[in-house]
Formats: structure tokens, sequence, C-alpha cells
């Protein structure tokens, strides 16, 4: 797997919470028995679905579900490789798919060019303010700055204006992420392993997806 990077943790505490799933749907359960929606279900239900539902008609519904299920199966496994390889672990590629593998050699690469000081892998998040929980990938340093940071897979290159959820839902974890811990985390980072192309990276400013992430969460 050629050098690895050694990354320097300064972990938070973790906040246990549970999930649960409500009619299809994933719900976080708080220590006081509350229950809030996933992050990404909210954006779901909110953000306009046009483009997929006409890429699922043009594909079939057959066809769109097997695409879907192999991007969530290869997505979770380059999700637990990048969890095992910033905990320094030896063999985070373990039990890794050839493609699977390859999509986070490409992550690996970003990884080790940028990112540094790790303050929470994985970390469960949630907010009474917003209404909503989740999972945040990582939150570290990122060229210096404290970030969110989220790994995603895809089978072609993503333009900007195709991925707004993406920036939401790293704007939604920051924040969730400052109330909580009291630490200042002003920018948000995508790193898309693409399938046959290098990695794309997108470093965004926090606060320019803040009052879009208040509209959706609380109306």
């Amino acid at each position: 797997m050629g050098t690895r990077k050694t990354f320097k943790h300064n972990l938070v505490s973790e906040i246990e919470i549970n999930t649960e799933s409500i009619e299809g749907k994933r719900y976080y359960v708080l220590p006081s028995g509350e229950k809030f929606r996933s992050v990404t279900t909210v954006l779901s239900d909110k953000l306009d679905k046009t483009a997929l539902l006409e890429w699922r008609k043009k594909v079939g519904e057959v066809e769109a579900n097997k695409i879907s299920t192999q991007a969530a199966n290869r997505g979770t496994s380059v999700h637990s490789m990048a969890e095992r390889y910033v905990l320094n672990e030896t063999d985070y590629v373990k039990g890794g798919m050839p493609s699977g593998v390859d999509a986070f050699l490409s992550i690996k690469r970003l990884l080790d060019r940028h990112v540094d000081n790790i303050l929470g892998i994985e970390l469960p998040l949630y907010s009474k303010v917003l209404n909503t929980a989740g999972r945040c990938d990582l939150i570290a340093e990122f060229d210096g700055i404290p970030s969110v940071i989220d790994f995603k897979t895809s089978r072609k290159l993503k333009k900007e204006e195709w991925i707004e959820s993406y920036f939401l839902q790293t704007t939604v974890y920051s924040m969730m992420f400052e109330w909580i811990y009291k630490i200042a985390i002003p920018q948000i980072a995508i790193m898309i392993a693409v399938d046959h192309e290098e990695p794309q990276l997108f470093v965004k400013n926090r606060s320019d997806y803040v009052s879009k992430v208040i509209e959706i969460f609380t109306t």
C-alpha cells in the first residue's frame, strides 16, 4: 500500500446515541429518549429530487436499485478503510474488495496531503435546535483549519451544482459539533473517490451554507 501517514489524535469524548428504523427511515435515539430524524433523511425529504427520479426512470427501477446497492456497499467499505487508516491501524484495507480498495487509495492521497490532528471519527452528533442527528465521517484539521470532512464515492465526476446536499450535510455536522464541544469548525471538505478518475476535492467556508441549513431544518 506504499507509505502511510501517522495521524495525531486529540479525540473528543463520544456521546452515546442509538439508531432505529421507523417506517424505513433512520432515527437517532438520544439518552433522554428523544428521537431525531437523520440529517440525510431530512435533506432527502426537503431537497429537489427531480434529477434522481429522472435517472431512475431512465435506467429502470431494477438497474437503479442494483447500482444504488453496489454504491452503498462500496461506500460503506471505503468509510471503514478510511476510519481504520486515520486511527493508525496497520491493516486498514482488510476485507476490502478491489474496487473499494482502489477508491479508498485515491482518498488516502488526500488524507496524507491535507489532514491531521484528528478530533473525531464516525462521531455521533445531534442538535435540539435543528431537531436532527447523525454520524460525521471525520473532524480534523484540513490544511491546518478545523474542518468537517466527508467521504463519498461516485461512478462519474460530479459538478459542484449537483452536490449542494453534501455541503449542507457537512455544515449541519459542523454546527452540531460546535454546539456540543464548543470548538469552532469554520470549514467543510468533501472528498469524492471517482471510478477511473483522480479524486475530487471540494473545500468550502461553512458560513456560506448556514442560513439555508437553518431554513431547511427549522421550518
